[in-house]
């Protein structure tokens, strides 16, 4: 097991999202504060109700309109210390600038989401210093996997003064920030900056190439009961799994790729390419097939994006797809792969077939011309290290059972939270979450 250390968090160059446009460029400072006089300031706030993690977010505009950057970053971060994150990936057009009352009024929002982007870049930049932990309790945590709820988690931790080491099995920290979240909203190295930061809170350990398993066989494992025998608490930040595939005829073709995964390589990989892809397919409904159909097309791929059910049935937010259909991404709804036409070993078309109740219907077929296919049907969702654990349960749909006012699981000594609890949810909703469990496992490391 080894420790990176902050300096050594890099991606490394010609990467494929570094010729992806920001869709929502930091604001200066006139911009900002032009936007911050905006707000009206409303005394029921509908913007804190419609934010999971309760940031007050008319405090925070207002002293962006007075010139109190530095303040406005301490109050968001006081709420959701991943706020720069959150403010380039949350969906906000239906979270808390979608409670806007300037909705009512069929004016546009106010651009909640670039100001606390703003405030909070722009804050860590300059003075980063802006909590002092508490002294050190002497207590330690586990937490296993460092995506977002594990970060959150850990940066709270910290500043109550509990030792917190990070089990990352990936070489990268910051999970799905860093490697799953799509370029035009947040772009690898912006993830880790902020995930430099919240380890400059001290305090915070990260050991990757580790994987927790149920018993060690090796020097890059570590078991369940090592990390319950010498840690204090434990907290699950596991993530989901693998991409769910279709099971259809010719999907073991070269140019098939689960979604995730090519939008980590898209992010990740050096000198990838894709050339000689004139033509994309991408299969679902859901906000991570909108994602990698946006960013194909962004890199100048005409994209077809196929549904098997209409377009009003489909999981994505509907802002982000028109955003998609803006930039080139065409939705076929009602249709469904039945084979990869495979040629060479290559993928060469798609045959699809009519659906009727998001069923194939026979005799309907049809060829898609494309060199690329992403398949974007979920994850996996049963993460089998949680049953690790002795008296951590998962529920009929492979998600870890939390009491919901705490997010302890069986296991007095365990918590979980993200979306190997809630099935794939927002990062916002990982840091919520996380301020549950966080909570529980202080009381309980303190003794009350």
């Amino acid at each position: 097991m080894r420790r990176l250390e902050p300096q050594r968090w890099e991606l490394p160059p010609d990467r494929l999202e570094q010729g992806i446009e920001d869709k929502k460029p930091l604001y200066d400072a006139a911009e900002a504060t032009a936007e911050a006089h905006r707000c009206l300031y409303c005394v029921d706030a509908p913007c804190i109700q419609a934010c999971p993690t309760d940031i007050d977010i008319p405090t925070f505009i207002r002293k962006i309109g007075t010139g109190n950057v530095k303040g406005a970053a301490r109050t968001i971060l006081s709420a959701n210390l991943l706020g720069q994150s959150c403010a380039q990936v949350c969906p906000v057009e239906v979270l808390c600038a979608g409670a806007c009352v300037y909705n009512e009024w069929e004016r546009e929002p106010i651009a909640i989401g670039r100001l606390q982007r703003y405030a909070v870049e722009t804050t860590l930049a300059r003075s980063p210093q802006l909590f002092q932990a508490r002294p050190a309790t002497g207590k330690k945590v586990a937490l296993v996997g460092s995506g977002p709820a594990s970060l959150a988690a850990a940066g709270m931790l910290a500043l109550e003064g509990h030792t917190c080491t990070l089990f990352e099995r990936k070489a990268l920290p910051g999970g799905l920030n860093t490697l799953g979240i799509a370029p035009y909203k947040l772009k690898g190295p912006e993830a880790l900056r902020e995930v430099e930061w919240l380890f400059s809170l001290g305090r915070i350990e990260l050991r990757t190439g580790v994987e927790v398993v149920k018993q060690a066989t090796g020097p890059e494992q570590v078991s369940a009961s090592e990390l319950l025998d010498s840690h204090d608490a434990v907290f699950l930040g596991l993530g989901l799994g693998a991409d769910s595939r279709l099971g259809v005829p010719g999907e073991e073709g070269a140019g098939i790729h689960g979604a995730t995964l090519l939008i980590e390589r898209l992010k990740t990989e050096r000198g990838l390419k894709l050339d000689g892809v004139r033509r994309a397919v991408v299969i679902g409904g859901g906000n991570t097939a909108l994602d990698i159909a946006h960013e194909l097309a962004l890199l100048d791929v005409e994209v077809s994006l196929v549904y098997r059910r209409s377009e009003q049935e489909m999981g994505g937010y509907a802002h982000e797809l028109e955003a998609a259909r803006v930039d080139g991404v065409r939705l076929l709804q009602n249709r469904q792969p039945v084979e990869f036409v495979l040629r060479e070993g290559k993928v060469a078309a798609v045959r699809l077939a009519a659906t009727r109740e998001g069923r194939p219907v026979p005799g309907t077929e049809e060829e898609l011309q494309a060199e690329l296919v992403a398949v974007a049907i979920g994850q996996e969702r049963k993460p089998p290290v949680a049953l690790a654990f002795p008296g951590v349960e998962l529920d009929e749909r492979g998600r870890v059972k939390v009491d919901s006012g705490t997010h302890r699981t069986g296991h007095p000594k365990v918590w979980s939270g993200g979306d190997c609890v809630n099935g794939g949810k927002e990062v916002v909703n990982a840091v919520a979450e996380a301020k549950l469990a966080v909570r529980d496992m202080h009381r309980h490391l303190m003794g009350e």
